[in-house]
């Protein structure tokens, strides 16, 4: 595949960017673009070797991303006067255990020799069951990661096939206990609710195979047909129904009452955590509105109220970064009205809840009526989500934010 270099965006981040770097808390997130496969649903900035050829690799990615990364460090040595420390860091995908322990080691050394870690920093990285073994989490504790998350999915063989998922049921589970047994003591488990074809005792299985696992941490997504992916194509066709809302209700439903009665709590509305320790820290900077650098193909970043996304890919990314550019496809400068509409959306997902504080008298209104309504509660200057509320979180910023 011939990839034409696309001519760098022009690409400056205001002076009020910089201020408080240094003082606010700060995450890098690195993009992983590879795949063995390309599952049904996924719509992510992913690449597989067939569709890479010889355009781009892991190595050339992982020579990018270094460069990338000390290119941010010295803009922000230049503009702040200071390089900000990570308190997390958060490898995602793609399928960031395809680079093997070896790997991941080199991109977490290269965050560390760009940026430092904070004592105490979070590290995760992303994995895929099949491409993980007891070697790779020895390497991966070794290297300084504190945490996996892991894409399980399922239990069940027909959901994952449905999903185009190539691991097999038992090996997320197995790869759990291996994590743990290397030492790693917060493990995440990834599941999708709501597949074609899933029944209530497939559901059942996959709650009873995280809980055998023994994780402290367990996401769930209710699955979404994306534009663009091999299974809206299959919707379209007729091959597969749309998911059901009234099913992804009840699947939810069942995930938290599961959840919560083995000890699991929620603290953002698609994520239960055993305690606040366990909680992924990187997630809740952006939950909260922190800032963080995304190096990657496709990879987003934050700063002082400013959001930029890098080119999606590899090649592409690799040359403008080659010629001395950043490799940004575009950015925009949130407004007030940008960042408090973001505020609202975030925060009423989180547990701990929207701070009264932050509304106008006419949200302060529309906010009261959602109480009356039983979608929310106030308590301590907080509105936070009912249990019923927590399936209309969507419906309820629209009600506040109108």
């Amino acid at each position: 595949m011939n990839i034409v270099a696309a001519p760098p965006v022009p690409f400056e981040l205001p002076d009020a960017a910089f201020d408080g770097v240094g003082q606010r808390p700060f995450g890098v997130y690195v993009h992983v673009p590879f795949c063995a496969t390309r599952c049904g649903y996924c719509d992510f900035n992913t690449y597989t070797a067939g569709e890479l050829g010889t355009s781009a690799s892991p190595q050339s990615w992982r020579e990018a991303m270094r460069r990338e990364l000390e290119a941010a460090a010295s803009l922000f040595a230049d503009r702040a006067g200071v390089v900000p420390t990570a308190d997390t860091v958060f490898v995602g995908g793609g399928t960031p255990s395809l680079l093997g322990g070896d790997g991941l080691t080199d991109v977490l050394n290269a965050v560390r020799a760009c940026f430092g870690l904070t004592p105490g920093a979070e590290v995760t990285t992303e994995s895929n069951p099949e491409s993980t073994s007891p070697e790779f989490f020895d390497a991966l504790l070794s290297a300084g990661f504190t945490r996996v998350s892991l894409g399980m999915q399922s239990a069940a063989p027909h959901v994952l096939r449905v999903l185009d998922r190539t691991h097999t049921p038992g090996r997320a589970v197995a790869a759990a206990r291996e994590a743990k047994a290397a030492g790693f003591g917060h493990v995440n488990l990834d599941l999708i609710y709501g597949t074609p074809g899933e029944r209530p005792e497939d559901l059942d299985s996959s709650l009873d195979a995280v809980l055998t696992a023994g994780v402290d941490h367990v996401s769930a997504y209710a699955l979404i047909v994306e534009d663009g992916t091999a299974m809206a194509r299959k919707v379209r066709r007729g091959e597969l129904p749309m998911p059901d809302g009234d099913v992804l209700a009840a699947r939810y439903e069942r995930i938290d009452s599961v959840l919560s009665g083995a000890g699991l709590s929620w603290y953002e509305v698609s994520n239960w955590a055993s305690d606040a320790d366990a909680e992924c820290k990187h997630n809740v900077g952006y939950w909260d509105g922190g800032d963080w650098w995304g190096a990657g193909p496709g990879a987003h970043s934050h700063v002082g109220g400013t959001r930029f996304w890098n080119v999606k890919h590899p090649a592409r990314y690799a040359d403008q970064l080659a010629s001395g550019a950043f490799p940004v496809a575009g950015s925009e400068l949130l407004t007030r009205e940008d960042r408090h509409l973001e505020e609202l959306m975030l925060k009423i997902r989180l547990r701990t809840g929207l701070p009264a504080d932050v509304l106008d008298a006419d949200e302060r209104h529309a906010a009261d009526q959602v109480v009356a309504d039983g979608l929310m509660t106030f308590a301590d200057g907080r509105f936070v989500l009912t249990d019923r509320g927590r399936l209309l979180a969507d419906a309820v910023v629209r009600s506040i934010a109108a």
